[in-house]
């Protein structure tokens, strides 16, 4: 037996469904595509799949992972070429390799947004007032007793570093946020917290996770 990672993209239509729909269809796809899995001992026997980094519902990614073992003689390519026979359109396998690293390791994630608005200029100026302010207040959903309460949360620290601009008929904000199993921002909290402080409506938005990095700012892998 041995483990291996697969990195995998989430594109398109697929951006729209949650984590544990991406969990089946991949189970679903290994089957497809007769992928020797490990399955776990017990009554309710399931393969083994272990993902990196739950991605946000409405956003995509160039750098998603599952680890899985494998208990036949079969090799990398191999697994690459039968899973994306097996999967559907928005999902592609782009790489599988042994000797990976712990999850434990990631520490940050680089996002692309894209925004669209009638007046890109004005809109543009006020983003960027809000990434420079010393505290970005957003709202997050909490318990108070029985109650769901917003309250608010400074997220500026969870920004690393950014750059924005307009490029052709949109602005594009690259952005590299804190992540991992210590500290970690959801990219759509973000934008929704950037929109409401703006005040001002949009046309048209994207949001896509292109990277993964250590604590040194390495590739994780």
């Amino acid at each position: 037996m041995r483990e291996v990672r697969i990195r995998f993209s989430k594109t398109d239509r697929l951006k729209y469904i949650s984590h544990l729909d991406i969990n089946r269809a991949m189970s679903r796809a290994f089957k497809r595509a007769d992928i020797p899995l490990w399955y776990t001992e017990g009554f309710n026997p399931h393969p083994y799949m272990s993902f990196s980094l739950p991605l946000s519902l409405g956003v995509e990614s160039m750098c998603e992972s599952v680890d899985i073992r494998i208990i036949d003689d079969i090799d990398n390519l191999e697994i690459k070429r039968r899973m994306n026979d097996a999967l559907p359109d928005g999902l592609k396998v782009i790489d599988v390799y042994d000797n990976f690293r712990d999850c434990s390791e990631i520490a940050f994630s680089d996002y692309v947004f894209k925004f669209q608005f009638d007046d890109n200029e004005s809109a543009l100026e006020k983003i960027k007032s809000v990434l420079e302010c010393e505290q970005i207040l957003a709202l997050k959903k909490a318990k108070q007793g029985r109650r769901r309460v917003l309250k608010e949360t400074d997220i500026k620290t969870f920004i690393d570093k950014y750059s924005i601009s307009i490029r052709g008929d949109v602005i594009v904000l690259n952005i590299r946020l804190l992540a991992g199993p210590d500290k970690n921002l959801n990219p759509s909290l973000l934008f929704d917290t950037i929109i409401r402080l703006i005040d001002m409506d949009f046309e048209w938005k994207s949001i896509s996770r292109i990277s993964l990095l250590d604590r040194n700012y390495n590739e994780f892998r």
